[in-house]
């Protein structure tokens, strides 16, 4: 049985199924993020129970194949073996299973911003779709409009 679920979830299938799967939390936050179903499939621990199985079933599907592990720590000596790293298709899905999980908290956690201070979802959504493409640049841009909305400047909450 785990033969037959590792020859279906190859990487290519595993790279798909992340940007597919993922869209249906983003389209939530976008469009109903005052939802029950926000609250409750979005921004409590449920998304990222399903990244961890995925990046841990990845870290197995690596492991019986030999991947090199100790390979991954060299990204932090050189702009040149992170560039070797990103060649390998096992270090690029596990990066990109942790941006799409990283992007999707800083999403939930603008929603649930917004709400405590009772910002619109209409000012919300420029920074959602820009963090969702970019990232940090959408949580700049949120954090930019909640200094003019909450009428105070803060580094920490």
């Amino acid at each position: 049985m785990i033969e037959q679920i590792n020859n279906f979830f190859t990487i290519e299938m595993i790279y798909l199924w992340l940007n597919l799967g993922v869209l249906p939390f983003w389209i939530i936050l976008f469009f109903f993020p005052h939802s029950f179903m926000s609250k409750y499939l979005v921004r409590s621990i449920f998304p990222f129970m399903i990244f961890s199985f995925v990046y841990v079933y990845l870290l197995y599907y690596f492991f019986i194949s030999d991947f090199n592990f100790q390979n991954n720590f060299t990204l932090y000596l050189s702009l040149e073996n992170l560039s070797d790293l990103f060649s390998e298709n096992g270090f690029l899905i596990m990066f990109w299973c942790h941006f799409l999980a990283v992007n999707l908290f800083c999403g939930a956690w603008i929603v649930s911003d917004s709400i405590k201070l009772s910002i619109s979802k209409f000012l919300t959504f420029f920074p959602l779709l820009v963090t969702y493409l970019i990232g940090p640049l959408g949580l700049f841009i949120y954090w930019l409009i909640r200094i003019f909305f909450a009428r105070r400047m803060s580094l920490y909450d």
